[in-house]
């Protein structure tokens, strides 16, 4: 229980940190395109050479996994992550790194929208209930009482509501479709379509243009191991250990260490008033997950 626990928060806070390490990229001259392009590139290769090793191993070959559905999907399903860091990764360009992570969050409400939408299925009066929570809350955690309007870059919060839409669409196909593959396979999988989808609309010239001489190769292989190695090996695992109602909670740790990050790495100025929003979004993600826990916990 308890390592099941340790994997998905810390799964969780590398997530949270991402976005800090994508803006010290910016800092040091590198393009969208760098930035996308050399996460998604490291990932797959990082995760093509571990399952590779994998299958190496007796543990593998002594199971017999059955395949159904098509590789193919399972890499049409990944673009969805090449949109999630391309919109997530602009609006870090033009908004500061705690706004971005909280309308990223706006996933939450949007997940449960979707699931309205496509599958019918109405939401509990506690998820409804989160939907207010997270939209209240993100009022206060993005600044936008204390800023003037003026201020605000539009642009940035549509690219950040662009990713939340993005995010959810990837949430739900990750847990309809090829849940049989290995999860580092499965994971490998995904990733190459992101960066198939990323290397058609930025071409990856940052491979021969001699960025990686310089410091782009250390950002793109933090970023590739923070966003596309350990958080869903450290989910994988985690997730059926302490099953899905707490993970969700925990999976809420992404917010607070980005918020975070974003004070003490970046020094950007978080008040309480923004502090008090987060911590409202953290609520509203517990919130649909009590009647779950309560059930285990009888």
């Amino acid at each position: 229980m308890l390592k099941g626990i340790l994997l998905v928060f810390f799964g969780a806070c590398s997530f949270g940190i991402l976005s800090t390490f994508v803006k010290l990229a910016y800092h040091d001259g590198y393009t969208l395109g760098d930035v996308t392009g050399a996460q998604a590139f490291f990932g797959a290769v990082i995760l093509w050479i571990l399952f590779f090793f994998q299958t190496k191993t007796s543990t593998y070959k002594s199971k017999e996994i059955k395949i159904k559905t098509p590789w193919w999907k399972m890499i049409l399903a990944g673009t969805c992550t090449g949109m999630v860091s391309i919109f997530y990764y602009q609006c870090v360009k033009l908004v500061p790194n705690s706004v971005a992570i909280v309308l990223l969050m706006q996933f939450i409400w949007m997940s449960i929208l979707l699931e309205f939408i496509i599958y019918k299925k109405k939401p509990s009066a506690l998820q409804f209930l989160a939907i207010l929570l997270v939209l209240f809350g993100t009022v206060l955690a993005s600044g936008m009482i204390e800023a003037k309007i003026s201020a605000l870059n539009l642009t940035g919060i549509g690219f950040g509501l662009l990713a939340a839409i993005a995010y959810a669409g990837f949430l739900m196909l990750s847990g309809k479709i090829g849940n049989e593959y290995p999860p580092l396979q499965k994971g490998a999988l995904m990733i190459t379509g992101a960066c198939i989808l990323i290397f058609i609309i930025f071409p990856p010239v940052f491979l021969f243009n001699g960025a990686l001489s310089g410091s782009l190769l250390k950002w793109g292989l933090i970023i590739s191991v923070f966003g596309t190695v350990i958080p869903p090996l450290f989910y994988a695992e985690g997730v059926p250990r302490i099953g899905t109602a707490l993970s969700s909670i925990l999976s809420a740790a992404e917010l607070p260490v980005a918020v975070m990050m974003a004070g003490f790495v970046l020094q950007e100025q978080v008040s309480v008033l923004r502090w008090i929003g987060v911590v409202v979004i953290l609520s509203a993600m517990v919130l649909p997950n009590l009647k779950y826990l309560k059930q285990k916990s009888i």
